[in-house]
Protein backbone atom coordinates (compact mmCIF):
# COMPACT_ATOMS: atom_id res chain seq x y z
CA UNK A 1 0.00 0.00 0.00
CA UNK A 2 0.97 3.69 -0.89
CA UNK A 3 1.13 5.45 2.28
CA UNK A 4 2.37 9.13 1.54
CA UNK A 5 2.89 11.72 4.11
CA UNK A 6 2.25 15.69 4.71
CA UNK A 7 3.88 17.25 7.15
CA UNK A 8 3.50 21.07 7.64
CA UNK A 9 4.82 23.10 10.80
CA UNK A 10 2.30 25.49 12.50
CA UNK A 11 2.97 28.76 11.22
CA UNK A 12 0.23 31.04 11.30
CA UNK A 13 -0.73 30.59 7.65
CA UNK A 14 -1.16 28.05 4.95
CA UNK A 15 1.36 28.53 2.05
CA UNK A 16 -0.41 27.90 -1.69
CA UNK A 17 2.81 25.88 -1.80
CA UNK A 18 2.15 23.76 1.06
CA UNK A 19 -1.18 22.90 -0.06
CA UNK A 20 0.00 21.89 -3.70
CA UNK A 21 2.15 19.62 -1.96
CA UNK A 22 -0.78 17.85 -0.16
CA UNK A 23 -3.05 17.61 -3.16
CA UNK A 24 -0.07 16.18 -5.11
CA UNK A 25 0.16 12.90 -2.12
CA UNK A 26 -3.43 13.69 -1.87
CA UNK A 27 -4.09 12.63 -5.65
CA UNK A 28 -1.20 9.94 -5.16
CA UNK A 29 -2.90 8.14 -1.90
CA UNK A 30 -6.70 8.77 -3.62
CA UNK A 31 -5.45 6.74 -6.90
CA UNK A 32 -4.11 4.42 -5.44
CA UNK A 33 -6.59 3.66 -2.22
CA UNK A 34 -3.44 4.18 -0.13
CA UNK A 35 -2.89 6.41 2.62
CA UNK A 36 -2.24 10.16 3.14
CA UNK A 37 -0.62 10.56 6.84
CA UNK A 38 -1.17 14.07 8.03
CA UNK A 39 1.99 14.76 10.29
CA UNK A 40 2.32 18.37 12.49
CA UNK A 41 5.30 18.67 13.25
CA UNK A 42 5.27 20.65 16.46
CA UNK A 43 8.32 20.08 18.37
CA UNK A 44 8.68 23.96 17.88
CA UNK A 45 7.28 25.27 21.24
CA UNK A 46 7.01 28.97 19.52
CA UNK A 47 5.10 27.48 17.38
CA UNK A 48 3.26 25.10 18.83
CA UNK A 49 -0.20 27.06 19.10
CA UNK A 50 -3.41 25.05 18.81
CA UNK A 51 -5.29 27.61 16.59
CA UNK A 52 -2.00 27.39 14.38
CA UNK A 53 -2.69 23.60 14.01
CA UNK A 54 -6.65 24.53 13.51
CA UNK A 55 -5.69 26.80 10.77
CA UNK A 56 -3.59 24.02 8.56
CA UNK A 57 -6.84 21.41 9.35
CA UNK A 58 -9.07 23.96 8.19
CA UNK A 59 -7.19 25.11 5.00
CA UNK A 60 -6.58 21.48 4.43
CA UNK A 61 -10.56 20.52 4.53
CA UNK A 62 -11.04 23.36 2.48
CA UNK A 63 -9.06 22.03 -0.39
CA UNK A 64 -10.79 18.60 0.34
CA UNK A 65 -8.49 16.80 2.25
CA UNK A 66 -10.02 15.80 5.80
CA UNK A 67 -10.92 12.68 8.02
CA UNK A 68 -14.27 12.38 5.54
CA UNK A 69 -12.18 10.38 3.28
CA UNK A 70 -11.11 6.91 4.61
CA UNK A 71 -8.08 7.69 2.46
CA UNK A 72 -7.08 10.66 5.63
CA UNK A 73 -5.14 9.10 8.89
CA UNK A 74 -3.97 11.55 11.50
CA UNK A 75 -3.46 13.97 12.80
CA UNK A 76 -0.55 12.61 14.39
CA UNK A 77 2.14 15.23 16.21
CA UNK A 78 5.92 14.68 16.23
CA UNK A 79 5.82 16.14 19.40
CA UNK A 80 4.42 12.55 20.81
CA UNK A 81 7.07 10.65 19.21
CA UNK A 82 10.06 11.98 21.29
CA UNK A 83 11.13 8.97 22.89
CA UNK A 84 11.63 7.11 19.59
CA UNK A 85 13.37 9.72 18.27
CA UNK A 86 15.42 9.35 21.72
CA UNK A 87 15.63 5.71 21.53
CA UNK A 88 17.08 5.82 17.55
CA UNK A 89 19.98 8.46 18.48
CA UNK A 90 20.99 6.01 21.10
CA UNK A 91 20.61 3.30 18.28
CA UNK A 92 22.84 4.90 16.38
CA UNK A 93 25.41 6.10 19.24
CA UNK A 94 25.49 2.28 20.23
CA UNK A 95 25.81 1.10 16.18
CA UNK A 96 28.80 3.13 16.05
CA UNK A 97 27.24 5.30 13.20
CA UNK A 98 27.21 8.34 15.29
CA UNK A 99 28.73 9.92 18.24
CA UNK A 100 29.13 12.82 20.58
CA UNK A 101 30.78 16.42 19.98
CA UNK A 102 31.66 18.97 22.02
CA UNK A 103 32.90 21.21 19.42
CA UNK A 104 31.59 25.08 19.56
CA UNK A 105 31.22 27.14 16.52
CA UNK A 106 34.38 29.31 17.68
CA UNK A 107 36.73 25.83 18.30
CA UNK A 108 35.40 24.42 14.66
CA UNK A 109 36.29 28.27 13.32
CA UNK A 110 39.95 28.46 14.86
CA UNK A 111 40.46 24.50 13.98
CA UNK A 112 39.75 25.79 10.22
CA UNK A 113 40.48 29.13 10.19
CA UNK A 114 37.55 29.97 8.49
CA UNK A 115 33.73 30.46 9.34
CA UNK A 116 32.51 28.90 6.24
CA UNK A 117 33.97 25.37 6.45
CA UNK A 118 32.01 22.65 7.63
CA UNK A 119 32.37 20.06 10.86
CA UNK A 120 35.90 18.49 10.49
CA UNK A 121 35.28 15.47 12.14
CA UNK A 122 37.32 16.52 15.21
CA UNK A 123 35.58 14.13 17.35
CA UNK A 124 35.23 11.15 15.39
CA UNK A 125 37.33 8.96 17.99
CA UNK A 126 37.07 11.22 20.69
CA UNK A 127 35.12 8.87 22.67
CA UNK A 128 33.05 11.07 24.49
CA UNK A 129 29.86 10.30 26.42
CA UNK A 130 28.19 13.85 26.61
CA UNK A 131 27.52 16.74 24.19
CA UNK A 132 25.61 17.24 20.56
CA UNK A 133 25.58 13.81 18.70
CA UNK A 134 25.99 14.24 15.19
CA UNK A 135 25.63 11.16 12.32
CA UNK A 136 28.95 9.90 10.69
CA UNK A 137 28.58 10.27 7.41
CA UNK A 138 30.66 8.13 4.70
CA UNK A 139 34.21 9.82 3.41
CA UNK A 140 34.35 8.85 -0.38
CA UNK A 141 31.96 7.84 -3.12
CA UNK A 142 28.66 9.61 -3.36
CA UNK A 143 24.89 9.22 -1.96
CA UNK A 144 22.08 9.03 -4.58
CA UNK A 145 19.06 10.02 -4.12
CA UNK A 146 16.73 8.30 -7.02
CA UNK A 147 14.19 11.18 -7.42
CA UNK A 148 10.88 10.19 -9.72
CA UNK A 149 10.56 13.72 -10.88
CA UNK A 150 14.57 14.44 -11.00
CA UNK A 151 16.11 11.41 -11.95
CA UNK A 152 19.52 10.12 -10.48
CA UNK A 153 20.54 13.20 -7.71
CA UNK A 154 24.43 12.53 -6.56
CA UNK A 155 25.98 14.07 -3.47
CA UNK A 156 29.38 13.73 -2.83
CA UNK A 157 30.23 12.28 0.37
CA UNK A 158 33.50 14.36 0.59
CA UNK A 159 31.24 17.49 0.69
CA UNK A 160 28.76 16.74 3.59
CA UNK A 161 29.88 17.16 7.01
CA UNK A 162 28.72 14.74 10.09
CA UNK A 163 25.81 16.12 10.93
CA UNK A 164 23.92 16.99 13.76
CA UNK A 165 20.78 14.94 15.18
CA UNK A 166 20.82 15.37 18.51
CA UNK A 167 21.04 18.74 20.64
CA UNK A 168 23.50 18.54 23.89
CA UNK A 169 20.17 18.37 26.09
CA UNK A 170 19.61 15.21 24.36
CA UNK A 171 16.84 16.47 21.87
CA UNK A 172 16.47 15.49 18.42
CA UNK A 173 16.49 17.37 15.70
CA UNK A 174 14.13 17.43 12.32
CA UNK A 175 16.71 15.84 10.40
CA UNK A 176 16.46 12.89 12.22
CA UNK A 177 12.89 13.43 13.82
CA UNK A 178 11.54 13.18 10.54
CA UNK A 179 13.28 10.17 9.18
CA UNK A 180 12.58 8.05 12.35
CA UNK A 181 8.82 9.52 12.21
CA UNK A 182 8.42 8.46 8.16
CA UNK A 183 9.69 4.94 9.14
CA UNK A 184 7.59 4.32 11.87
CA UNK A 185 4.35 5.37 9.91
CA UNK A 186 5.62 3.28 7.22
CA UNK A 187 5.82 5.95 4.52
CA UNK A 188 6.60 4.57 1.47
CA UNK A 189 6.87 7.55 -0.89
CA UNK A 190 8.06 11.15 0.25
CA UNK A 191 6.33 13.98 -2.10
CA UNK A 192 7.45 17.55 -1.36
CA UNK A 193 9.17 20.75 -2.63
CA UNK A 194 12.35 21.54 -3.71
CA UNK A 195 13.59 23.10 -1.15
CA UNK A 196 13.84 19.61 0.97
CA UNK A 197 15.64 17.95 -1.53
CA UNK A 198 18.96 18.83 0.21
CA UNK A 199 17.59 17.01 3.38
CA UNK A 200 16.88 13.88 1.31
CA UNK A 201 20.85 13.61 1.24
CA UNK A 202 20.58 13.27 4.91
CA UNK A 203 17.82 11.13 5.36
CA UNK A 204 18.87 8.76 2.61
CA UNK A 205 21.49 8.14 4.99
CA UNK A 206 19.28 8.20 7.72
CA UNK A 207 16.85 4.99 6.46
CA UNK A 208 19.32 2.20 6.30
CA UNK A 209 21.37 3.49 9.24
CA UNK A 210 18.06 3.15 11.21
CA UNK A 211 17.43 -0.48 9.29
CA UNK A 212 14.93 0.88 6.84
CA UNK A 213 14.85 1.32 3.08
CA UNK A 214 14.51 4.78 2.13
CA UNK A 215 11.23 5.82 0.13
CA UNK A 216 10.67 6.33 -3.48
CA UNK A 217 11.36 10.25 -3.29
CA UNK A 218 9.87 12.80 -5.39
CA UNK A 219 10.55 16.56 -5.06
CA UNK A 220 8.40 19.52 -6.64
CA UNK A 221 9.32 22.25 -8.75
CA UNK A 222 9.95 25.57 -6.86
CA UNK A 223 7.01 27.72 -7.31
CA UNK A 224 7.20 31.59 -8.50
CA UNK A 225 5.88 34.53 -9.17
CA UNK A 226 6.24 36.56 -11.91
CA UNK A 227 9.49 37.89 -11.91
CA UNK A 228 10.55 34.35 -11.79
CA UNK A 229 11.90 34.41 -7.79
CA UNK A 230 10.59 31.94 -5.67
CA UNK A 231 7.24 32.98 -3.70
CA UNK A 232 7.76 35.14 -0.40
CA UNK A 233 5.26 35.51 2.20
CA UNK A 234 7.25 38.67 2.99
CA UNK A 235 6.62 39.85 -0.81
CA UNK A 236 3.91 37.52 -2.50
CA UNK A 237 0.24 36.47 -1.51
CA UNK A 238 0.72 33.21 -0.31
CA UNK A 239 -1.80 32.33 2.67
CA UNK A 240 -4.13 30.00 1.13
CA UNK A 241 -6.51 31.74 3.65
CA UNK A 242 -6.25 34.58 1.98
CA UNK A 243 -7.43 33.40 -1.03
CA UNK A 244 -10.43 31.35 0.42
CA UNK A 245 -11.38 35.01 2.29
CA UNK A 246 -11.50 36.78 -0.72
CA UNK A 247 -13.88 34.51 -2.18
CA UNK A 248 -11.56 31.46 -4.60
CA UNK A 249 -13.63 28.60 -4.85
CA UNK A 250 -11.91 25.61 -3.76
CA UNK A 251 -12.33 23.39 -6.50
CA UNK A 252 -11.46 26.01 -8.69
CA UNK A 253 -8.06 26.11 -6.15
CA UNK A 254 -7.54 22.82 -6.23
CA UNK A 255 -7.82 22.79 -10.42
CA UNK A 256 -5.24 25.33 -9.99
CA UNK A 257 -2.42 24.24 -7.75
CA UNK A 258 -2.75 20.79 -9.83
CA UNK A 259 -1.38 22.05 -12.54
CA UNK A 260 1.81 23.74 -10.93
CA UNK A 261 4.30 21.42 -12.14
CA UNK A 262 1.59 19.12 -13.56
CA UNK A 263 -0.94 18.66 -16.52
CA UNK A 264 -3.85 16.07 -17.56
CA UNK A 265 -2.29 16.36 -21.14
CA UNK A 266 -4.51 17.24 -24.52
CA UNK A 267 -4.22 20.78 -23.70
CA UNK A 268 -6.68 20.58 -21.17
CA UNK A 269 -6.93 22.79 -17.99
CA UNK A 270 -10.27 23.20 -16.49
CA UNK A 271 -10.57 20.02 -15.04
CA UNK A 272 -12.65 18.71 -11.65
CA UNK A 273 -10.78 16.77 -8.75
CA UNK A 274 -12.41 13.46 -10.18
CA UNK A 275 -11.29 13.08 -13.25
CA UNK A 276 -7.20 14.33 -12.39
CA UNK A 277 -6.77 11.80 -10.11
CA UNK A 278 -6.70 8.63 -12.07
CA UNK A 279 -4.64 10.84 -14.65
CA UNK A 280 -2.17 11.92 -12.02
CA UNK A 281 1.65 10.55 -12.12
CA UNK A 282 4.63 11.72 -10.45
CA UNK A 283 6.56 10.76 -13.50
CA UNK A 284 4.86 13.29 -15.53
CA UNK A 285 5.22 15.91 -12.96
CA UNK A 286 7.87 18.24 -14.81
CA UNK A 287 11.10 20.10 -12.65
CA UNK A 288 11.12 23.16 -14.36
CA UNK A 289 9.89 25.87 -11.88
CA UNK A 290 6.07 26.71 -11.79
CA UNK A 291 4.72 30.37 -12.25
CA UNK A 292 2.34 31.31 -9.10
CA UNK A 293 -0.10 33.62 -12.21
CA UNK A 294 -2.64 34.78 -9.60
CA UNK A 295 -4.07 36.52 -12.92
CA UNK A 296 -4.85 33.13 -14.12
CA UNK A 297 -6.32 32.14 -11.12
CA UNK A 298 -8.36 35.06 -11.33
CA UNK A 299 -9.56 33.66 -14.44
CA UNK A 300 -9.94 29.83 -13.39
CA UNK A 301 -12.07 30.77 -10.16
CA UNK A 302 -14.79 32.98 -13.01
CA UNK A 303 -14.46 29.79 -14.88
CA UNK A 304 -15.73 27.71 -11.87
CA UNK A 305 -18.16 30.88 -10.97
CA UNK A 306 -20.08 30.70 -14.07
CA UNK A 307 -20.63 26.73 -14.13
CA UNK A 308 -22.57 27.12 -10.97
CA UNK A 309 -26.10 26.47 -10.63
CA UNK A 310 -27.77 30.37 -9.91
CA UNK A 311 -28.90 28.65 -6.52
CA UNK A 312 -26.18 27.39 -5.48
CA UNK A 313 -24.17 30.55 -6.47
CA UNK A 314 -26.80 32.60 -4.36
CA UNK A 315 -25.90 30.33 -1.45
CA UNK A 316 -21.79 30.88 -2.11
CA UNK A 317 -22.48 34.81 -1.96
CA UNK A 318 -24.43 34.45 1.60
CA UNK A 319 -20.51 35.61 3.46
CA UNK A 320 -20.74 38.34 1.47
CA UNK A 321 -24.23 39.57 2.08
CA UNK A 322 -25.58 41.99 4.64
CA UNK A 323 -27.88 40.02 6.82
CA UNK A 324 -30.71 42.86 6.07
CA UNK A 325 -30.56 42.56 2.75
CA UNK A 326 -33.44 41.46 0.44
CA UNK A 327 -32.81 37.60 -0.01
CA UNK A 328 -35.11 37.19 -2.61
CA UNK A 329 -34.35 40.18 -4.71
CA UNK A 330 -31.03 39.09 -4.51
CA UNK A 331 -31.93 36.24 -6.02
CA UNK A 332 -33.53 38.20 -8.99
CA UNK A 333 -30.16 39.82 -9.83
CA UNK A 334 -27.82 37.02 -8.67
CA UNK A 335 -27.59 35.67 -12.46
CA UNK A 336 -27.12 38.82 -13.30
CA UNK A 337 -23.63 39.23 -11.12
CA UNK A 338 -22.46 35.67 -11.68
CA UNK A 339 -21.31 36.23 -15.25
CA UNK A 340 -19.80 39.58 -14.48
CA UNK A 341 -17.45 38.89 -10.99
CA UNK A 342 -14.18 36.65 -10.91
CA UNK A 343 -14.09 36.32 -7.21
CA UNK A 344 -17.18 36.29 -4.85
CA UNK A 345 -16.67 38.89 -2.80
CA UNK A 346 -16.65 41.48 -5.49
CA UNK A 347 -20.67 40.33 -5.28
CA UNK A 348 -20.92 43.62 -2.63
CA UNK A 349 -19.96 45.95 -4.85
CA UNK A 350 -22.26 44.60 -7.75
CA UNK A 351 -25.50 44.68 -5.77
CA UNK A 352 -25.10 47.35 -2.37
CA UNK A 353 -27.08 49.78 -4.31
CA UNK A 354 -29.99 47.82 -4.55
CA UNK A 355 -30.02 47.44 -0.66
CA UNK A 356 -28.97 50.95 0.50
CA UNK A 357 -30.88 53.70 0.92
CA UNK A 358 -28.92 55.76 -1.91
CA UNK A 359 -25.82 55.23 -3.72
CA UNK A 360 -22.54 55.52 -2.29
CA UNK A 361 -21.01 57.48 -5.43
CA UNK A 362 -17.61 57.07 -6.42
CA UNK A 363 -15.87 60.45 -7.09
CA UNK A 364 -13.91 59.58 -9.65
CA UNK A 365 -17.19 57.89 -11.39
CA UNK A 366 -19.34 60.58 -11.24
CA UNK A 367 -16.59 62.83 -12.44
CA UNK A 368 -16.41 60.58 -15.66
CA UNK A 369 -19.90 60.01 -16.50
CA UNK A 370 -21.09 63.66 -15.96
CA UNK A 371 -20.29 64.76 -18.80
CA UNK A 372 -21.45 65.17 -22.45
CA UNK A 373 -25.24 67.06 -21.18
CA UNK A 374 -25.56 64.99 -18.10
CA UNK A 375 -28.23 67.16 -16.96
CA UNK A 376 -30.59 67.34 -20.14
CA UNK A 377 -30.08 63.46 -20.44
CA UNK A 378 -31.47 62.72 -16.75
CA UNK A 379 -34.06 65.33 -16.56
CA UNK A 380 -35.26 63.75 -19.98
CA UNK A 381 -35.25 60.19 -18.87
CA UNK A 382 -36.43 61.24 -15.06
CA UNK A 383 -39.81 62.75 -17.17
CA UNK A 384 -39.83 59.20 -19.87
CA UNK A 385 -39.37 57.04 -16.09
CA UNK A 386 -42.57 58.11 -14.67
CA UNK A 387 -44.67 56.41 -17.90
CA UNK A 388 -42.53 53.67 -19.13
CA UNK A 389 -43.05 50.29 -18.97
CA UNK A 390 -40.85 49.13 -15.97
CA UNK A 391 -39.20 46.11 -18.12
CA UNK A 392 -35.49 46.30 -19.51
CA UNK A 393 -36.17 46.17 -23.42
CA UNK A 394 -38.75 49.27 -22.66
CA UNK A 395 -36.52 51.08 -20.15
CA UNK A 396 -33.53 51.19 -22.82
CA UNK A 397 -35.55 52.29 -25.82
CA UNK A 398 -37.00 55.14 -23.89
CA UNK A 399 -33.00 56.08 -23.08
CA UNK A 400 -31.91 55.82 -26.84
CA UNK A 401 -34.90 58.31 -27.44
CA UNK A 402 -33.38 60.64 -25.29
CA UNK A 403 -29.24 60.46 -25.86
CA UNK A 404 -31.09 60.65 -29.67
CA UNK A 405 -32.15 64.30 -28.97
CA UNK A 406 -29.26 65.14 -27.70
CA UNK A 407 -27.27 63.87 -30.49
CA UNK A 408 -26.01 60.60 -27.99
CA UNK A 409 -25.69 56.72 -28.63
CA UNK A 410 -26.82 54.95 -26.10
CA UNK A 411 -23.22 54.15 -24.29
CA UNK A 412 -23.05 58.15 -23.99
CA UNK A 413 -26.39 58.43 -22.66
CA UNK A 414 -26.49 55.73 -20.44
CA UNK A 415 -23.72 56.78 -18.47
CA UNK A 416 -24.54 59.61 -16.20
CA UNK A 417 -28.09 57.30 -15.53
CA UNK A 418 -25.93 54.44 -14.34
CA UNK A 419 -23.91 56.47 -11.97
CA UNK A 420 -27.18 57.81 -10.50
CA UNK A 421 -28.76 54.66 -10.16
CA UNK A 422 -26.00 52.85 -8.68
CA UNK A 423 -23.07 54.90 -7.87
CA UNK A 424 -20.57 53.32 -10.04
CA UNK A 425 -19.76 53.13 -13.78
CA UNK A 426 -19.70 48.96 -14.00
CA UNK A 427 -21.69 46.57 -12.60
CA UNK A 428 -24.89 44.91 -13.50
CA UNK A 429 -26.79 46.07 -16.98
CA UNK A 430 -28.24 49.03 -16.50
CA UNK A 431 -31.66 48.26 -17.57
CA UNK A 432 -32.38 45.04 -15.42
CA UNK A 433 -30.68 47.28 -12.40
CA UNK A 434 -33.24 50.06 -12.78
CA UNK A 435 -36.45 47.15 -12.92
CA UNK A 436 -35.04 45.34 -10.00
CA UNK A 437 -34.92 49.07 -8.40
CA UNK A 438 -37.93 49.83 -9.04
CA UNK A 439 -39.75 53.09 -10.63
CA UNK A 440 -40.52 55.21 -7.29
CA UNK A 441 -36.87 54.56 -6.11
CA UNK A 442 -35.14 54.96 -9.76
CA UNK A 443 -36.75 58.19 -9.60
CA UNK A 444 -35.75 58.96 -6.70
CA UNK A 445 -32.15 58.49 -7.22
CA UNK A 446 -31.91 60.10 -10.67
CA UNK A 447 -33.67 63.50 -9.25
CA UNK A 448 -31.21 63.64 -6.75
CA UNK A 449 -28.17 63.33 -8.92
CA UNK A 450 -30.04 66.36 -10.49
CA UNK A 451 -29.88 68.28 -7.53
CA UNK A 452 -26.35 67.40 -7.10
CA UNK A 453 -25.23 68.14 -10.30
CA UNK A 454 -27.23 71.95 -9.78
CA UNK A 455 -25.88 72.44 -6.32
Amino acid sequence: MIRVRFAPSPTGMFHVGGARSALFNWALAEQSGGRFVLRIEDTDAARNRPEWTEGILSALAWIGISGDNPVFEGPHFQSENESQHREAVAKLLADGKAYYCDCTRELLQERTGSEHKGYDGFCRDRALSAGAVRFRTPDEGVTVVDDVIRGRVEFPNDAQEDFVIARSDGSPLYVLANAVDDITQGITHVVRGEEHLANAQRQQLLWPALGANPPVWAHLPVIVNEQRKKLSKRRDKVALESYRDEGYLAEAMVNYLMLLGWGPGEDREIMPWAEMVPLFRLEDVNSANAFFDEKKLRAFNGEYIRALPPEEFAARCEPWLDPSWDRELFARVAPLAQTRIAVLSEITANVDFLFLDEPVFDQASWDKAMKNSPEEILSGYLARLETADMDPESLKTALEEVGAEHGLKLGKAQAPVRVAVTGRTVGLPLFESIEALGRERSIERVRAALTRLRG
